[in-house]
């Protein structure tokens, strides 16, 4: 069984190191403003991808303009380890670019906030 932690370490974990997550309703959360359907369903395939590969799913809400990101480790019903890496992996995922001056120019386009 994984080790649940308290709201305060939660919270401090988050301010810490995912400044942008939230944690409501017994939850990690994130809202990922998109600006447009593509990009929403491009980020929840690319979060989809980390899931499985993590063995961790969670809860996706998708909308024309944003996809909210829901997690929590339910067989033990709270805040585990598990539930920290994943949104760091989808948190690096959904907001990477590449660096000015590099090999790879970057999307002109708007990107997720």
């Amino acid at each position: 069984m994984s080790e649940t932690y308290t709201h305060a370490e939660i919270v401090s974990w988050l301010e810490a190191n995912l400044p942008r997550w939230q944690y409501q309703d017994g939850h990690l959360s994130r809202v990922y403003v998109t600006g447009n359907w593509q990009l929403t369903l491009m980020l929840a395939n690319a979060i989809a991808f980390l899931a499985e590969a993590a063995w961790h799913h969670p809860d996706l809400l998708l909308s024309y303009p944003r996809l909210t990101v829901r997690l929590q480790t339910h067989d033990v019903g709270g805040i585990t380890a598990k539930d920290f890496e994943l949104a760091r992996r989808i948190e690096e995922a959904a907001t990477w670019l590449p660096a000015e001056g590099q090999a790879l120019p970057g999307t002109p386009n708007r990107w997720i906030k």
